[in-house]
């Protein structure tokens, strides 16, 4: 008695699963893309018209998850790594016109003539900014980058703030 012969294996069966896998990462890709919807909803209405009442209408909170904004503050500054009171000093003049806003996270690239020189530079800049602003940068998270040149002490830093 002979046994009944199975088909071969044909891979165009799993096509359908793969058209079905592609299409999930397509979704997921676009859905990944879309802007902040909190923003989005606020910015399609229109504003009050104005009245001439002597109350001003409070303005409503935000709600919902906050966003960090896609263009980052970039600032940079010049001192020497021992000089504590002047580092903090330049962080608090430079980021004067941003005062009330909260940070995300802070990119600081160090300048050093040597590899380590920059890292230890950039993180000894980011352990200052909770106390050039705590309201501004308490709770950012930082990294410490290296950016080769010929002389250290110089420090420029991309700030990326929260939406709201």
């Amino acid at each position: 008695m002979t046994r009944p012969r199975r088909p071969r294996f044909n891979p165009l069966t799993l096509a359908g699963w793969l058209f079905a896998d592609m299409l999930l990462v397509l979704a997921l890709v676009a859905m990944g893309d879309q802007g902040d919807p909190v923003k989005a909803a606020t910015a399609k209405k229109p504003g009050p018209s104005p009245s001439p009442s002597a109350s001003p209408s409070p303005s409503p909170t935000p709600s919902g998850p906050r966003a960090v904004e896609r263009q980052a503050v970039e600032l940079a500054f010049d001192a020497a790594a021992g000089d504590t009171d002047r580092i903090v000093r330049q962080l608090r003049e430079r980021t004067e016109a941003h005062k009330g806003r909260t940070a995300a996270f802070v990119l600081t690239f160090g300048r050093s003539p040597e590899v380590g020189g920059g890292v230890d530079y950039a993180r000894r800049v980011n352990a200052l900014l909770a106390q050039a602003r705590p309201e501004m940068f308490t709770g950012a998270t930082t990294r410490d980058f290296f950016v080769q040149g010929p002389a250290g002490g110089h420090a420029e830093l991309e700030i990326y703030f929260y939406t709201y």
